[in-house]
């Protein structure tokens, strides 16, 4: 069991750091809103991995407000998006 959480945890890791590289390099607003949402999940997934490792579940609180809160800027920058490609 400790394997698969470490392992996961560096390949959540490398992932995450690809998509800091790509939210820095999209060419796009809309490319950069989805890296921020695939990092938003990255770090939800590290946090989750930490608990199995530690078995501090406190943290479970802290992953739960971070997916609200991707969820409401996710909904913020699609109005944005629209009434944008609107004019």
């Amino acid at each position: 069991m400790n394997f698969a959480v470490y392992f996961s945890f560096i390949a959540l890791t490398i992932s995450l750091f690809a998509g800091l590289y790509r939210l820095l390099t999209g060419p796009t607003l809309p490319d950069r809103i989805v890296v921020m949402d695939l990092v938003a999940s990255l770090v939800i997934g590290l946090i989750l991995t930490y608990i199995m490792l530690t078995g501090q579940t406190v943290f479970l609180n802290v992953a739960v407000v971070i997916a609200l809160l991707v969820f409401m800027s996710s909904i913020a920058f699609a109005k944005y998006l629209k009434r944008r490609m609107r004019r």
